[in-house]
């Protein structure tokens, strides 16, 4: 049971940092007055996010929280 532990450790701080440097990876969401007044939603990358690179950024970010917050309470478990 004990390795079992360790290795769920393992995957979760694994996990922890692969969240951390997806996270900084992103752009902010605050486009300003200026995306405000020209439309940034009407532009081709507003319409296309979900299959850009920051659209699988925040879909990773999505699955990997899930997890972390999954193992989490898998380790505070007494087992």
């Amino acid at each position: 049971m004990a390795a079992l532990r360790i290795a769920v450790t393992i995957i979760y701080v694994i996990m922890c940092i692969a969240l951390t440097v997806i996270v900084l990876m992103q752009e902010g969401k605050s486009a300003g007055l200026t995306g405000s007044i020209s439309g940034v939603a009407d532009t081709y990358w507003g319409k296309n996010k979900g299959r850009s690179m920051e659209g699988a950024l925040e879909k990773g970010t999505k699955y990997l929280a899930i997890g972390f917050i999954l193992i989490s309470i898998l380790l505070n478990l007494n087992w």
